[in-house]
């Protein structure tokens, strides 16, 4: 996390350098989207989101988790998402679309562990902004089922760092399969 020439906040992404648009008002925007019914729902997942409970790490955008409509053949579609955004003069780029400075991607809710933590996020403000975010539990259960390195690095953080609920943990990785892979990845 960087501070500004105008005192408020910047973050770094890795392969946008240093941004220096505004995630209060990105969130601002996205509030707007679920004021008009194009989202019914979001929360900030993935770095970002540990952010809220942990010490900031290097990302590349902001994760934004969502309930994506299907097309007819089941497939997820950010279309009419990506079309209110055009609406309001935001474009698309590779796989986020840059609101306010801030680029932002969009992650459809797509399994129950998801729908869950969607459901669970917590009511924050960001400076003056109310959003969600993902619980610590609920990042950390994310990280372990995507399972990549970096997703090893997040559960070692939010294990470290966050205030966890460790019973709360313990019943959602059970719910959700998750506690053979809970084991290795513990000390």
């Amino acid at each position: 996390m960087l501070v500004c020439e105008n005192g408020g906040i910047c973050w770094r992404f890795a392969r946008y350098g240093k941004v220096t648009g505004s995630m209060d008002k990105t969130l601002q925007v996205l509030n707007g989207l679920v004021a008009e019914g194009v989202l019914s729902r979001y929360a900030i997942g993935g770095a970002m989101g540990a952010t809220f409970y942990v010490e900031p790490v290097l990302t590349f955008d902001l994760d934004i988790f969502v309930v994506l409509p299907q097309t007819v053949a089941g497939l997820y579609t950010l279309e009419p998402l990506y079309a209110a955004l055009r609406d309001r003069g935001y474009r698309e780029e590779a796989e986020c679309v840059t609101i306010e400075g801030i680029p932002v991607q969009f992650l459809p809710v797509h399994n129950d562990l998801l729908v869950e933590a969607l459901t669970e996020a917590r009511d924050v403000l960001y400076e003056q902004t109310p959003t969600w975010v993902l619980r610590a539990e609920h990042l950390l259960a994310v990280a372990l089922q995507t399972g990549r390195d970096k997703d090893r690095e997040r559960v070692r953080l939010l294990r470290e760092q966050a205030n966890l609920d460790a019973d709360y943990l313990a019943n959602l990785l059970r719910r959700h399969g998750l506690e053979g892979k809970w084991k290795p990845w513990t000390p």
